[in-house]
């Protein structure tokens, strides 16, 4: 079977604090000129890592990390998918949050980068925990809609349709296509101008 199901996902954390960050913040434009998505995972953050150098994603303490903390309207700006890309292939795997612009939220579901929510004053204390110590364990459970820091756990909001397509495995259109391929070359042998399948 391709497609993969998602549900728990353990890890250290990594704080990135402010609102409304956009795109092009997590992605610089220039990046975007590969043909693939290959290697956008060294330069997430660049123009911010290079204008703060205790940034998060510069610091060897965070190395590691699968879960992103971040406050409201994360991944706002343009549509452009290589912001979640860039996340997926720098090694995060959840982000959590207080929201989530809706087309990056849409592009992350797309990889199995999960996004779920939180309210702020949970957000804040995350961030403060995970900064003060970089190596607390973080175990989100998408299935239970929870956030479980070092024992303590937070309730967390997911969307049913959201939580459905990342348990069922559904998230994934490309292997979804790729299990039923047979049936992908049914069709294409009934239409016309479709050759080489």
């Amino acid at each position: 079977m391709s497609t993969r199901e998602i549900d728990r996902i353990e890890g250290t954390g990594i704080p990135v604090r402010g609102d409304n960050i956009d795109t092009d913040r997590i992605i610089p434009a220039r990046f975007l000129k590969a043909i693939t998505f290959d290697g956008l995972g060294d330069h997430v953050f660049e123009d911010d890592r290079a204008a703060m150098p205790g940034h998060p994603f510069s610091n060897p303490a965070y190395a590691g990390a699968r879960i992103l903390l971040v406050n409201e309207n994360f991944g706002s700006g343009s549509s452009r998918e290589h912001a979640p890309q860039a996340l997926k292939r720098w090694g995060i795997d959840a982000c959590v949050g207080e929201s989530f612009a809706e087309i990056f939220r849409g592009n992350s579901l797309a990889i199995g980068l999960a996004c779920v929510t939180a309210p702020r004053d949970v957000i804040g204390g995350l961030m403060t925990r995970v900064e003060m110590a970089p190596a607390t364990s973080l175990t989100l459970s998408v299935s239970d809609r929870v956030l479980e820091a070092d024992g303590e756990r937070v309730a967390v909001t997911v969307e049913d349709q959201v939580r459905d397509a990342l348990l069922a495995g559904t998230w994934d259109a490309t292997g979804l296509l790729l299990d039923d391929f047979d049936v992908v070359r049914g069709v294409a042998s009934r239409v016309p101008y479709v050759r080489g399948f």
